[in-house]
């Protein structure tokens, strides 16, 4: 379609007052494009009355919420920077963004009351705070703050911009700083999803988009307010469930939705009476992204939706895209497609250019620096090629075959060195979540006197598997394994846990959980 017609809710709210812009898909409750244009107007007033200017940073702090949306949008026709902060994080951590992001005004939701009390004493550079859904000591109530202000928009509009923070699975999280494209409010879809919709995702204004992920990630909230750019509609869980995410598909005729890959792995182990109970028909696109997909898990998603299947490999920092179609996946099966956005290189430890089929970092080359990270300048500069300033890494690493399709190995993190042997996880990983009793797998190294590092396997079963988890059902892992990933790769141990430490936007803390090998006495596999 023609982008010089995206727009943003204002002009909606003009044209389509009465449209639904919003639905909390858990409770119903929805939002027209007139309340969504007068609710961030009357924030974005707030904002000014207390000298938030042009660059100055506002921080939201909230479960998946209907006001999330007004909140954001309001920075947004502000010229703010507005920092979506996890929910899950401890009291330091989400005050280390608070800090680190120089965040003047937050919100916070009554949901997330303690976590917010908790930060009442850690964050005294930022004094505007207030709660949606109630109040707390030193939170005033959002709700009846704001309801003073006007309804119109601010006289010096202009577009703002998001700076969200890695997820911090391997160390502190950063900043990242996009360079804005344009100050034109109406000039809201970025380069990035410009491009992506120009190649496969098709926007146009009657489109209704699921959002099952947590609105905190990069991903669930620049595509809700990708959606809201063009006058679609957006409809959001409160919380992830399998058999309520396809209710919702069916129920609100869902054309364009976004997962994870650990969400499509809780569908398809749904029992098929109740999987296969919904009418999915109005999909038109289900795209996904964020971590890698084990390639069974995403035949058997392609075979039960069909051709509707995207996926896009890129990152928050915005280095670089690629795409693939399920039509061509079906044809280099494990790819993340061929670059859309950026020139991919795959370069050695010295950064020199690795030949097709070798495994190597992987860069994306631009014209100019796409980005920064927040306060810290050295580890911009680490993302850099050590030759060609302007090719970024962000960690991954890949190859890339004779036809241009790249495939994503590990990150570097992650990898596992042992006996001299660099072995990267997530093939074992992606084998392991195909046993029909593992709900979820995670393979780290961990101390091992004769090799350096060991194989361990950290395994979550099916509630059903039951009691009775040891050496016989490890054994039984390590030999399914066993001509599925090469010798040295087979996991010389696997552990059971009740509950992997993986974030909601589906990516795993796996700092966190080596951290219970590394620092353990016993250190032994």
């Amino acid at each position: 379609m023609d982008t010089s017609g995206w727009t943003y809710p204002g002009d909606h709210a003009r044209r389509t007052p009465d449209k639904v812009a919003i639905i909390n898909g858990t409770t119903g409750t929805s939002l027209t494009y007139a309340e969504l244009e007068a609710r961030s107007n009357r924030y974005a007033h707030y904002l000014r009355e207390q000298g938030l200017r042009a660059g100055d940073h506002v921080a939201v702090l909230m479960d998946n919420h209907i006001r999330y949306f007004e909140i954001v949008w309001a920075a947004m026709r502000s010229g703010l920077v507005i920092t979506a902060i996890n929910r899950f994080l401890t009291p330091d951590e989400a005050a280390y963004i608070v800090a680190d992001s120089n965040a003047k005004a937050i919100v916070c939701s009554h949901g997330v009351r303690a976590l917010a009390e908790a930060l009442s004493e850690r964050m005294p550079a930022c004094p505007h705070r207030l709660m949606v859904d109630g109040t707390a000591d030193g939170w005033p109530s959002f709700e009846a703050t704001v309801a003073a202000y006007p309804a119109e928009p601010i006289a010096d509009e202009q577009l703002g911009v998001m700076m969200l923070y890695s997820s911090g699975t391997t160390g502190r999280p950063k900043g990242i700083v996009r360079t804005p494209h344009t100050t034109d409010v109406r000039g809201m879809l970025d380069p990035f999803r410009r491009k992506l919709n120009a190649e496969h995702y098709a926007f146009f204004d009657d489109m209704v988009y699921l959002s099952p992920a947590p609105l905190y990630h990069a991903a669930p909230l620049g595509w809700a307010i990708s959606i809201h750019a063009v006058g679609g509609t957006v409809v959001f869980m409160e919380k992830f469930d399998p058999a309520h995410a396809l209710a919702l598909i069916q129920r609100y005729r869902i054309t364009h939705s976004q997962w994870v890959p650990t969400m499509f792995v809780r569908m398809l182990k749904l029992p098929d009476a109740e999987r296969l109970a919904y009418d999915l028909s109005s999909l038109r696109f289900a795209i996904h992204s964020a971590a890698p997909c084990p390639v069974d898990i995403k035949l058997k998603m392609i075979d039960w939706w069909g051709p509707v299947i995207f996926e896009y490999y890129g990152s928050s920092e915005g280095v670089g895209l690629t795409t693939i179609t399920s039509e061509e996946y079906l044809a280099h099966r494990g790819s993340v497609g061929r670059s859309v956005l950026g020139t991919v290189h795959i370069c050695d430890d010295d950064g020199n250019e690795l030949p097709v089929g070798e495994t190597g970092l992987i860069y994306f080359g631009r014209d100019n620096v796409a980005f920064q990270y927040h306060n810290a300048p050295d580890k911009t500069r680490s993302t850099q090629h050590p030759r060609h300033p302007t090719w970024m890494a962000v960690g991954d690493v890949g190859y890339v075959d004779a036809y241009g399709y790249l495939y994503l190995t590990d990150r570097t993190t992650f990898m596992i060195i042992s006996g001299g042997v660099n072995i990267y996880p997530q093939a074992i990983e992606d084998a392991l979540i195909s046993h029909p009793k593992v709900s979820d797998a995670a393979v780290i190294g961990v101390p091992d006197d004769e090799m350096g590092e060991a194989v361990k396997a950290v395994v979550q079963v099916e509630p059903e598997v039951g009691p009775g988890l040891g050496p016989e059902l490890a054994e039984e892992l390590i030999a399914y394994l066993r001509g599925k990933v090469a010798r040295y790769m087979v996991p010389k141990s696997v552990d059971f846990v009740d509950q992997l430490p993986r974030l909601p936007t589906g990516k795993l803390y796996k700092t966190e959980l080596r951290k219970r090998y590394w620092t353990s006495t016993d250190t032994k596999a």
